[in-house]
């Protein structure tokens, strides 16, 4: 099931920014995974691809950077951010700054497409509790290497979370210590500008880490330095 996404007319399946859907680097996650496609064989259960806009990636100005694909919401759609809580808040958010539009019903055949942004995770597969381990984290890394390198337009990086934002860092070769995760911070960084956000997870929402305005003013940044 891994593959073109559904609803958009650009991907980048079967290149490099993309594992493939039997993809052996990490074998806990792949246990894991084999593990819910003999338990729900009609989710998709493999790599989560990036979501692109229909324009392609010459249109891409914003990538959000997530923690890993949620168990029973992008393993199970195939669609970052869709099918859990975290996606209705990012793409209720995305919508607000102008970088989405469409109708969000959390399956991927909404309608809703991306306007200039692009959205991946750190972690391509599953993990086990909602967390992948170093290594796993490491593995992944060149595939987030190889999307950043196909947007030749990017701006602006949202990472979300201190893994999603360090693995960044490490990605555009920086040094995580210079470069510190805090929410509503940002930094430059190989030509790039990150912004930093708390995960907009359920976990952070109810507990009041998180609220929808502080995630608001996160990319409320992100369209005053893209304008």
């Amino acid at each position: 099931m891994a593959g073109a996404h559904p609803g958009t007319a650009h991907s980048f399946a079967g290149t490099s920014a993309e594992p493939s859907p039997d993809c052996p680097r990490c074998p806990r996650l792949a246990a894991f995974r084999h593990e819910w496609r003999a338990k729900e064989p009609s989710w998709h259960n493999a790599p989560v691809p990036s979501l692109l806009p229909p324009e392609g990636p010459d249109d891409v100005r914003l990538l959000v950077v997530g923690l890993a694909p949620g168990l029973r919401g992008a393993n199970r759609t195939g669609r970052p951010f869709t099918g859990d809580y975290a996606g209705d808040l990012l793409y209720a958010t995305l919508t607000r700054y102008g970088f989405a539009n469409g109708r969000f019903a959390a399956r991927p055949d909404d309608g809703l497409e991306l306007i200039g942004a692009a959205i991946t995770n750190s972690v391509r597969c599953v993990p086990p509790e909602n967390k992948p381990v170093g290594a796993e984290i490491n593995a992944c890394r060149p595939f987030l290497t190889a999307t950043i390198d196909r947007l030749p337009n990017l701006r602006a990086i949202v990472t979300l979370g201190k893994i999603a934002h360090d693995s960044t860092v490490r990605t555009l070769g920086g040094r995580v210590a210079a470069h510190p995760f805090r929410h509503a911070g940002a930094t430059d960084l190989a030509g790039l500008r990150i912004f930093s956000s708390y995960h907009c997870s359920r976990y952070n929402t109810n507990t009041g880490r998180l609220t929808t305005e502080m995630f608001e003013a996160v990319f409320e940044q992100v369209a005053g330095f893209l304008r």
